[in-house]
């Protein structure tokens, strides 16, 4: 039998890696730009990839990301545009088949969560959201995928929207520290958190208190828990299990995203004997 876990795997990290201002403050002013990537990987565990969203990638490419990047590193993938940036999500199934066979397995185990973003203008159709949820795999080949659904409009938060997530195993993204909807509900085993509150005046990103805050939530969601100050919508309880959360420092004063991810993960770090 196998040994149940205690805790899921926590990955704290970035959006996206070349980004010409972190040149200087996060990247050291002599680094070449083709190694940013194997830096940025060896001061983060995980990268939340943007380009997916804009274009197809080469299979070539992804193999390259995976060859750069450390034995433990993880990647998640913000889908296309052209699935989730449409009238009606239920006539997407072809460029989700599309983008899922075009390479993103290469990525073998580091291949994490996949990021389906809608539009700010899309409001919540029950019949089209469920359509388009069902034409997402829970498996690709061998491979278990994890999907997590980021919605930007408000009337996804309601009950029904929760539910329809919980019942087809795809996590909300919980778009924190933002203007966009927030959604604590645990909907499948994994966590994705996308954090966009940086600010100009502290060093960090964000203030100390506010990282001891996110950190107890994060470790809370890892252990099976659920932070008491996020109250869900549904009222009836996820199972308790432990669950693999994905954090990634977005947007806001963007510069400073990358200190404040190493800042989250040194609170998250198992206390030395």
């Amino acid at each position: 039998m196998l040994a149940r876990r205690s805790t899921g795997d926590i990955r704290v990290g970035i959006g996206g890696w070349t980004y010409a201002p972190w040149r200087g403050v996060f990247y050291p002013r002599d680094l070449v730009q083709r190694r940013e990537l194997e830096f940025a990987a060896s001061r983060v565990s995980s990268i939340e990839i943007n380009g997916t969203f804009y274009a197809a990638q080469k299979p070539e490419v992804f193999v390259r990301w995976r060859e750069e990047t450390p034995a433990d590193f993880v990647f998640s993938l913000k889908a296309p545009r052209y699935a989730t940036h449409r009238r009606a999500l239920a006539s997407a199934g072809t460029t989700i088949e599309r983008f899922l066979s075009g390479g993103v397995l290469q990525l073998q185990d580091k291949l994490g969560a996949i990021n389906w973003q809608l539009p700010p203008e899309m409001s919540f159709d029950p019949g089209d959201f469920e359509a388009f949820l069902k034409l997402l795999p829970a498996r690709l080949e061998s491979r278990a995928l994890r999907h997590a659904v980021e919605v930007r409009h408000a009337s996804f938060r309601c009950a029904t929207c929760v539910a329809l997530a919980r019942h087809y195993g795809v996590a909300l993204v919980l778009a924190g520290d933002s203007q966009h909807p927030w959604f604590s509900d645990l909907t499948t085993s994994s966590v994705y958190v996308r954090l966009m509150g940086t600010q100009s005046g502290q060093p960090l990103g964000y203030s100390l208190p506010d990282l001891d805050r996110w950190a107890q939530r994060v470790r809370r969601w890892a252990e099976g828990g659920a932070p008491s100050d996020l109250p869900p919508l549904l009222t009836e309880a996820a199972p308790a299990e432990c669950r693999d959360v994905f954090v990634y420092f977005i947007n806001g004063f963007k510069v400073a995203n990358p200190a404040a991810a190493q800042a989250l993960m040194q609170r998250l770090a198992p206390a030395k004997p």
